[in-house]
């Protein structure tokens, strides 16, 4: 149960991290992007094909950053300045075409050329050949600890904040605002007590130790790194840019702003959150072909965006946490309705675009979104 556990601790801190590129692209600035995949498969093929080249993996990872940051680059100088449908038409295309070259073309990995077809194996995995002693389990014992306090504390914090604007607000809003405390309550709650099973998991993971605890470690260190430093980001001055950029780029045009350089820095930064979030899923899967980088994982982060809320960094982590406890709630669903894997892996798509049309009637913002900062209430 524990290893379990850590395999979905590991592929929901992969999806929130690919769920947080695209929130900064669309759910802040506003920018349609179809083709979210191609970051993840740049920054996945640049980190294995480099540490196969004998390149650290640690750096390795950030060049696959940075090569998804290229390719914002290119797509945002040649679609920016056009309208936002271009945008989405483009990005898909480049998603496909990226998927495509790596199918079709040979590839250098290690000493000689392989077709892309046959995908990319044996390549270094962070602390898969780590055998630590005692002191290094209880270093990374500590590492985890102290990641699950800070969470637990931001919880805690978040769940404060929630109830101090409930108890402050004006009397037309108050039963609105107690009503978003009692829920931003019940998520906290579960949220922590989610905390502490992976904590538990992760801790007996670690002490016997295996590699896929420690990859789950650096994920999730990882994770929390690029959530703390976007929420500085968005709640900066640069951040206030954006959201004025999506609401309407006229106002900030007319004061002065270049609007065409901020979008392009937020569509660089979402790609580049995206190779990394590429270097891990390799990682996690230990093999990777072209058709793991399909279309339907952009949807993914579509549906993680919007389910938890557009615009809000914690709501993407929750969306992330939410769709994954979905698919793997629905994994057996043959056990209870008798279908073949196609048939049922239909099935489980139309529940889930149910669920979000429900959601859209329901609360069309995403779970912790903001109605009236994305003016949909206006």
């Amino acid at each position: 149960m524990a290893q379990y556990l850590i395999f979905l601790t590991i592929s929901t801190s992969i999806f929130a991290l690919f769920g947080l590129g695209l929130n900064l692209q669309w759910g802040f600035t506003g920018l349609i992007n179809f083709g979210h995949v191609a970051f993840m498969t740049l920054g996945a093929y640049t980190t294995v094909l480099l540490t196969l080249k004998g390149v650290p993996l640690v750096l390795s990872a950030i060049i696959g950053a940075v090569v998804a940051a290229l390719l914002g680059l290119a797509i945002g100088f040649s679609t920016l300045r056009l309208r936002e449908d271009y945008l989405g038409i483009v990005t898909i295309g480049v998603g496909e075409l990226i998927r495509l070259v790596v199918n079709n073309q040979d590839l250098p990995v290690g000493n000689e050329w392989k077709s892309g077809a046959f995908g990319v194996q044996s390549y270094p995995i962070p602390l898969a050949t780590l055998v630590p002693n005692l002191f290094i389990k209880l270093l990374l014992i500590t590492l985890l600890t102290l990641l699950a306090l800070i969470t637990l504390w931001q919880l805690w914090r978040w769940i404060g904040v929630s109830r101090v604007l409930s108890s402050t607000t004006n009397s037309q809003k108050k039963v609105g605002s107690k009503q978003e405390f009692i829920s931003h309550l019940v998520i906290g709650v579960f949220l922590a007590l989610l905390t502490v099973a992976i904590y538990i998991s992760g801790v007996i993971g670690l002490y016997d130790y295996n590699a896929t605890a420690g990859l789950m470690l650096v994920s999730l260190i990882v994770l929390a790194f690029v959530f703390w430093r976007l929420e500085i980001l968005v709640r900066s001055p640069w951040g206030r840019v954006l959201k004025a950029i999506r609401e309407d780029e006229e106002i900030p045009k007319a004061l002065g702003k270049n609007v065409f350089w901020y979008k392009l820095q937020s569509l660089m930064l979402g790609g580049a959150i995206a190779g990394i979030a590429g270097a891990f899923i390799a990682w996690q899967l230990s093999a990777i072909y072209p058709n793991n980088f399909e279309p339907i994982e952009t949807f993914t982060a579509w549906i993680i965006v919007i389910l938890g809320g557009s615009g809000s960094n914690l709501g993407t982590i929750l969306g992330a946490v939410l769709y994954f406890m979905y698919y793997e709630g629905t994994r057996n669903l043959d056990k209870i309705i008798s279908l073949d894997s196609d048939r049922l892996s239909a099935l489980r798509i139309m529940i889930i675009g149910l669920i979000l049309m429900v959601l859209m009637i329901w609360r069309p913002q995403g779970i912790l979104g903001k109605k009236e900062e994305l003016t949909l209430g206006k």
